[in-house]
């Protein structure tokens, strides 16, 4: 789904007391199905395994799959820290493959927070790295994290940053801003997937562009023309999808944090670095 970030950032939850209901709203119909238990996330396992040789390997699949979700903060800030396309690809490659492969688990301390903030400063020290000559560049060397062509297929961008956002914002923020992004892509991802699994998808398209509209810019009589159904059901199914869709939000957050305390004040983070992308 396209959309721009203005969108998104309602859809997250902005500073004006209707989008924190959005995003604080207690989920229904579908979503009660769900586990109200704070379930463990990608970031608690690899946390609670890092000094644990027993779930060392199901810590290592679990930061594989955030890295392979976030690596586009990482590539947009080594450019914006001066580097070229070429060389930013191959120090993003670098990066992961230190990551995956080195002792970072080890130092992983619950302590230090959210895995957003532990792998920027993680980002910022190898840079410094690579500044000073202590990091040996592979430039096509014999590891690769992922295929950079395979990379950009399956995660091309589908929501817009204004160019001026993208032109100067501090590398730190324009972190955040792509980082908060991702979160967003990764639940209209998964609730695209949902939809098409269950035989939904051409309501996923004609719904999804109005997942965060407000009440007056939903046009009910042209999507019950367009779907063939009536007006109330396309209410119901667009209220389900919502639900759906803001539950998915949380979840992904959820993944990133070690404590559910910390969820909310992770999304209000996100959501003033969306916020920026719209200046």
């Amino acid at each position: 789904m396209g959309g721009s970030i203005t969108n998104t950032y309602a859809c997250l939850g902005g500073t004006d007391n209707h989008n924190a209901r959005i995003v604080n709203a207690e989920v229904g119909g579908e979503c009660a199905r769900e586990p109200r238990q704070f379930a463990t996330t990608r970031w608690s396992l690899i946390l609670s395994a890092a000094n644990s040789e027993s779930g060392e390997q199901d810590a290592r699949t679990a930061l594989d799959e955030l890295c392979r979700t976030y690596w586009r903060p990482v590539f947009s800030f080594v450019c914006r820290r001066g580097y070229s396309v070429q060389d930013a690809q191959d120090l993003t490659q670098d990066f992961f493959v230190k990551i995956l492969e080195g002792n970072w688990l080890q130092h992983a301390d619950p302590n230090r927070g959210r895995f957003r903030s532990l792998l920027l400063k993680s980002l910022e020290n190898f840079l410094i790295n690579v500044a000073e000559g202590t990091h040996s560049r592979k430039r096509g060397g014999d590891v690769q994290f992922v295929s950079w062509d395979d990379w950009m297929a399956e995660a091309p961008s589908q929501l817009s940053i204004s160019p001026h956002a993208l032109e100067s914002l501090p590398a730190e923020r324009l972190f955040d801003l792509r980082w908060a992004v991702t979160v967003v892509e990764e639940a209209l991802r998964r609730l695209r997937e949902e939809c098409e699994g269950k035989g939904r998808l051409r309501l996923f398209h004609a719904l999804s562009p109005y997942l965060t509209a407000e009440r007056d810019e939903v046009s009910y009589s042209s999507l019950s023309t367009m779907l063939g159904v009536a007006e109330t059901a396309v209410r119901k199914q667009l209220h389900k999808m919502r639900q759906r869709y803001r539950w998915l939000l949380r979840d992904e957050v959820a993944h990133t944090v070690a404590d559910p305390a910390e969820v909310e004040d992770e999304i209000r983070h996100l959501c003033a670095a969306l916020a920026a992308g719209t200046e």
